[in-house]
């Protein structure tokens, strides 16, 4: 559901009416983005997303009735692409939306241009993710054997797959893991879907996960 032309067409979930208000005036204006919706708990988004088919959610965490993360959780099955919207306080919140399937997250004091540009991103099929923010985050969950589980989970790939998983784990667009790596942008692509396919994926951010996760517990 990546939006390759026109109008990028955008629904905003928060309960807070200024954050609201503050994102549609970021997004507003000739962007290139649609505001088509808004909602103020989790239950509304949901019921908004499905009638206006976006393609991207702004999705606050935490919101009455029903939080971000049932409402992620309930629109799985829909494909549809979520920046999840956060502080560092909730960080294994948005460890678990990013296992859920949402596309990356935004603090919720970004400069407006970088949430611009992360809007555009995911709605291309890319991600917005710092990977310090993704090193902070699994800091915060306790390593058990996952480590371990991750490397051999990434041992399917191979070398060259391997150096481009990093680079998507260092939240590189496809264009930069091209230079970076010396092939294609087309390959690059090629590359990434198989990727996902080899690890049991569903985007780049879970990508992003394993390869973090695969460097805990160790010396």
């Amino acid at each position: 559901m990546a939006a390759v032309q026109g109008l990028i067409r955008v629904v905003v979930a928060d309960d807070d009416a200024l954050v609201r208000a503050g994102l549609a005036m970021v997004l507003g204006g000739n962007t290139g983005v649609e505001i088509v919706g808004e909602a103020a708990d989790g239950a509304q988004a949901v019921r908004t997303v499905r009638a206006t088919r976006p393609d991207v959610v702004l999705m606050d965490i935490r919101m009455p009735r029903m939080d971000g993360l049932a409402a992620l959780e309930a629109l799985r099955p829909d494909g549809v692409r979520v920046i999840v919207l956060t502080t560092f306080d909730t960080d294994e919140h948005v460890l678990r939306a990013l296992r859920l399937g949402a596309h990356g997250f935004l603090l919720k004091d970004t400069p407006p241009l970088a949430i611009l540009d992360a809007v555009r991103r995911v709605a291309t099929g890319e991600q917005t993710l710092s990977s310090s923010a993704v090193r902070r985050l699994i800091a915060h969950v306790k390593a058990d054997d996952r480590g371990a589980a991750a490397r051999r989970t990434l041992a399917a790939l191979t070398p060259r797959e391997r150096d481009v998983a990093e680079g998507v784990a260092e939240g590189r667009s496809n264009a930069e893991i091209s230079a970076a790596v010396h092939m294609s942008v087309a390959t690059v692509k090629t590359y990434v879907s198989r990727i996902l396919a080899k690890l049991g994926c569903t985007n780049r951010v879970q990508v992003a996960i394993l390869v973090h996760e695969s460097r805990l517990d160790r010396a």
